[in-house]
C-alpha cells in the first residue's frame, strides 16, 4: 500500500516525533512529583539513558511509547502496512536494545520499571508505579 502524503511531508512527522518531554513522560513526571517523589532525568551516565532516576532509591524508570517499543497486546503497536520488512526490523531492535538496557543497569544494582504509554492515562496505573518505586530494592 502506498503512502497517502509525499516522502517530504512524511519525512517532516517522523522528525517532530520527539524522545524525551513527551506526553506520556511529562504525566508520569508530574504525578510522581506531586506524589513526592524527586528524581534526575535522562542521566546520561546511565545505560539507556532512563526517563526518570531515583539515585537515592536506586530506581530508573522507563517510558516506554506503545508503537515504537512493542508493547506486547497493545492496539497501539500496530505495524504499518507499507514497508513491514523495514518497520519489522526496526522494531525488533528496538525492543532488543531495550532489554539490553534494562539488564546492563539491573547489573549495575539498579531496579528497572517500565510504563507504557497506554497505561500513563490510568491514575492507577500510575498510582501502583509510586508503590513499585518505593518498594524496598532486593540486590
Amino acid at each position: 500500500m502506498a503512502d497517502i502524503v509525499s516522502a517530504e511531508t512524511r519525512s517532516r512527522m517522523m522528525s517532530g516525533i520527539r524522545g524525551t518531554d513527551t506526553r506520556p513522560e511529562m504525566l508520569v513526571r508530574r504525578y510522581l512529583h506531586a506524589a513526592g517523589l524527586r528524581f534526575r532525568l535522562h542521566d546520561r551516565r546511565l545505560p539507556g539513558k532512563p526517563d526518570l532516576v531515583f539515585p537515592g532509591l536506586r530506581t530508573v524508570v522507563f517510558v516506554h511509547g506503545c508503537f515504537w517499543h512493542r508493547h506486547p497486546g497493545c492496539r497501539f503497536a500496530s505495524v504499518p502496512a507499507s514497508r513491514k520488512d523495514f518497520w519489522t526490523g526496526k522494531f525488533e531492535a528496538n525492543v532488543i536494545r531495550d532489554a539490553a538496557k534494562a539488564a546492563a543497569l539491573q547489573q549495575q544494582g539498579w531496579k528497572v520499571l517500565t510504563i507504557w504509554e497506554c497505561e500513563t492515562r490510568e491514575p492507577d496505573k500510575l498510582d501502583q508505579l509510586f508503590w513499585r518505586i518505593v518498594a524496598p530494592h532486593d540486590t
